[in-house]
């Protein structure tokens, strides 16, 4: 039943797009002045379409948080591993586009400690009411094309890792990881040499986009 149901709503998405020269785009945040990502995979997006038939550009595109274009992508990511402040603009950008049907994936590149405190700082600004919360491995985003059972990171010596999720007006609107979802063995010129990640990344963000199309 389950799968039947999952076909059917797969099947409204890509006759949604079908026909109309439209596909899911996935916007780059452009973040705090200069900041973007350079070494996030965007592999998982042809991934999406292979597994789902749902249409889907195979290349991120760039878009600047304090943009009103940023409304245009039903799906937005951002990475990094350095410290950074959001404008006051982009707070006020953020929180609307979370607000009105947009999807964050954010993770920490590299687990980046200073990445992770600079974002949960921002967030906390935005969202005073609202926390960054565990997501049980139970939750249907570890299932929604692909079955996973656990994240597996490159090094275990930090514990098992877990992804965190947003929840505003009883809608998921934001994933958050502190190890990267970077995917950088499918990136040229990057990796994360001595630091951490989360090695089964590819099948976390495909599921992650299409539980966001589909919610």
């Amino acid at each position: 039943m389950r799968k039947l149901i999952l076909f059917l709503m797969f099947a409204l998405i890509v006759n949604c797009y079908a026909g109309r020269d439209r596909v899911v785009q996935c916007g780059n945040l452009i973040f705090g002045g200069t900041h973007t990502s350079r070494c996030f995979s965007d592999e998982f997006l042809s991934e999406v379409q292979k597994q789902t038939g749902i249409p889907t550009e195979r290349r991120f595109k760039s878009v600047k948080l304090s943009s009103k274009n940023i409304f245009q992508f039903p799906f937005v990511m951002m990475t990094g591993e350095k410290d950074f402040m959001f404008t006051v603009k982009e707070r006020k950008k953020l929180k609307d586009y979370l607000t009105k049907g947009g999807f964050l994936l954010a993770s920490a590149g590299c687990s980046s400690k200073e990445f992770d405190k600079a974002f949960r700082r921002e967030i906390r600004k935005m969202f005073k009411n609202e926390k960054l919360k565990k997501i049980s491995m139970s939750h249907p985003i570890f299932s929604t094309v692909k079955k996973i059972a656990k994240l597996k990171t490159k090094y275990s010596t930090s514990g098992p890792a877990h992804l965190e999720g947003l929840i505003v007006n009883g809608k998921l609107v934001m994933i958050y990881s502190d190890h990267g979802l970077n995917n950088t063995a499918n990136v040229k010129g990057c990796c994360c040499c001595g630091s951490n990640e989360i090695m089964n990344s590819m099948d976390v963000n495909v599921n992650i986009l299409v539980y966001a199309l589909l919610h």
